[in-house]
């Protein structure tokens, strides 16, 4: 994969991808990576944002944005952009919100190819964490912990 910045996170390494002026993803990426350099001035904004964020939980992303989307999955990732800092919406209660199935928020969740700026980590389990990134391994869950205590989300 090619990345336009590496930015080191306190939970491990992100691989930042971008096109033109526009940020199409981002990747958590084994430990194995270590950081590099933005190779121009919008992954720089990228990494500045997202340094902020990890400084301050409630810092906000000015960021444009750039992936392939159905519209239901445009639906659902704007609904997820516009939960607030500090909670957490169920996969069900954004279901009904999009008078949708919960399944599917879940796998519209789980294909945000931009975590973190689109914040799929606050969207929880009706009795527990759920997923992250389409896994329910120990290293995602983690990650997904991680970002939600930062957030002062515990639970």
């Amino acid at each position: 994969m090619d990345y336009q910045a590496k930015l080191s996170a306190p939970f491990g390494i992100l691989g930042i991808r971008c096109e033109d002026d526009a940020l199409t993803g981002i990747d958590f990426l084994p430990l194995t990576h270590s950081a590099e350099r933005a190779s121009g001035p919008f992954a720089q904004t990228v990494c500045e944002q997202l340094a902020r964020y990890f400084d301050k939980p409630d810092a906000q992303f000015s960021l444009a944005l750039k992936y392939p989307a159905t519209a239901y999955r445009q639906r659902v990732w704007q609904a997820i952009s516009a939960i607030p800092c500090g909670q957490t919406r169920s996969y069900g209660e954004l279901a009904r919100q999009l008078n949708s199935g919960a399944q599917a928020v879940g796998q519209a969740c789980g294909a945000n190819p931009i975590p973190i700026i689109i914040p799929c980590h606050r969207v929880v389990g009706r009795a527990g964490l759920g997923g992250f990134m389409n896994s329910t391994g120990a290293t995602t869950l983690d990650i997904k912990r991680w970002l939600l205590a930062h957030e002062g989300i515990t639970g």
